[in-house]
């Protein structure tokens, strides 16, 4: 899936109005003898930027417009190093709104239906772009934020909300709660988008099954936007990019190639119409691949598949290279294991060694001992790393409102 010729003219617009910005990319382009763009093979030769380049231009020095063009700023969520800032134009913020309410309608949501809205407002993207596109395609927004599980339960039974919008982790407690309190007969959700973090099968299927819904993964990211920028239809194979607004592409993590549609790599995205941050050629981190062909939906708009998780997650121990994509895969295969894990990593002075501990929760009904047996023989067999196992009961392990920490690195402690 090349660049086409109308985005190249987009994207060439971009260049030559970050030149004029004179912000933090306009002196990267003009060091790089970057004027401008007329052929996929010149788009090709457009640097890489990624979120390290953000926090050197912090806190506005990717701001491509004056000041009185900017109408909100947001942040990203991530605890490392300094935040990263995005200013936003009154174009950018309708443009997100108009995205979102795409994402709304491609799941089905309607004017008639009652929106619970449960991640954060403020600073982070999430809250916010959520009751935007809701507004803009007229449905009932229910800006409860996160937290406050009584409260949440109580609107969505009062109010009779058909649609939650939450973080895998969020609607998983949410889940645990109703089927705990024996609420299940009284709440009318329908839907459930659900973004923030990747999740797996054995999460998805709980969630569906235990609300009774239908859940849809909404994609997106602070520094491209916010949360809203693709969605799964309901053929469930793979998630719509609005290839109006954003030019994707998949490229190997480790040497930058550009891969042909079908093969796995980390997400590229470039924004198109952007103005109050326009990034070219953005590197996300996020592993997936471009769909290839059409879908089966009818829907013109190019596919990425569900997102395995982030170049930058990948821990090592032992000297091979582990996701926690690849430990969700294994757990998702042994009977009676939930979706909810943590990992553990130190290294053991006495024997100069790595050791790797896997914390899993397990139904009450398999054997605890033999569980963490076969997890273990997986582990040898699939990874060659043998890891300490540890099985407890469902729910001993902490629930989050927003993203789960599962990988926990002590040998730097």
């Amino acid at each position: 899936m090349r660049i086409n010729e109308r985005q190249l003219e987009q994207v060439d617009r971009q260049i030559k109005r970050i030149l004029r910005s004179g912000n933090y990319y306009s002196r990267v382009y003009e060091q790089a003898g970057i004027r401008g763009v007329s052929s996929p093979e010149d788009f090709e030769k457009i640097p890489f930027t990624d979120k390290a380049d953000l926090r050197n231009a912090y806190p506005l020095g990717i701001q491509a417009v004056p000041d009185e063009q900017v109408v909100r700023i947001h942040s990203s969520s991530g605890t490392t190093g300094k935040p990263v800032i995005i200013p936003y134009t009154a174009r950018d913020v309708e443009d997100w709104a108009t995205m979102f309410a795409r994402c709304y309608e491609i799941a089905g949501i309607t004017a008639q239906d009652r929106i619970q809205i449960t991640p954060g407002y403020g600073l982070w993207t999430a809250g916010i772009g959520f009751q935007a596109g809701c507004e803009k395609l007229g449905a009932m927004a229910i800006p409860m934020g996160p937290g406050n599980t009584e409260k949440q339960l109580q609107m969505m039974m009062d109010l009779g909300s058909t649609v939650l919008c939450a973080t895998s982790s969020y609607a998983l407690l949410l889940a645990e709660e109703i089927n705990k309190r024996g609420l299940k007969d009284r709440i009318r959700l329908k839907k459930g988008v659900i973004g923030s973090e990747r999740w797996s099968d054995a999460k998805r299927n709980y969630i569906a099954r235990e609300l009774g819904i239908e859940l849809y993964d909404i994609y997106g990211l602070t520094e491209i936007y916010g949360p809203g920028i693709g969605i799964n239809c309901d053929r469930q194979h793979g998630m719509h990019i609005f290839d109006d607004y954003l030019y994707t592409e998949i490229i190997d993590p480790q040497t930058g190639e550009v891969l042909p549609d079908g093969e796995e790599g980390e997400i590229v995205i470039t924004t198109l119409v952007k103005e109050g941050a326009p990034l070219i050629r953005f590197r996300t981190h996020d592993l997936s691949r471009i769909i290839p062909g059409d879908c089966p939906c009818g829907r013109a708009w190019p596919r990425l598949d569900t997102i395995r998780g982030r170049s930058d997650d990948m821990f090592k121990v032992h000297g091979v290279n582990m996701f926690p994509s690849q430990v969700e895969e294994i757990l998702g295969q042994v009977d009676g294991v939930s979706s909810e894990y943590k990992i553990d990593i130190a290294h053991d002075d006495l024997i100069n060694r790595d050791i790797i501990m896997v914390t899993a929760e397990a139904e009450g009904r398999v054997d605890f001992a033999q569980t963490a047996e076969r997890i273990r023989q997986l582990f040898k067999s699939r990874m060659n790393v043998t890891p300490k196992v540890v099985i407890v009961s469902l729910n001993t392990l902490p629930r989050s409102e927003k993203k789960t920490q599962r990988v926990f690195d002590h040998r730097g402690d």
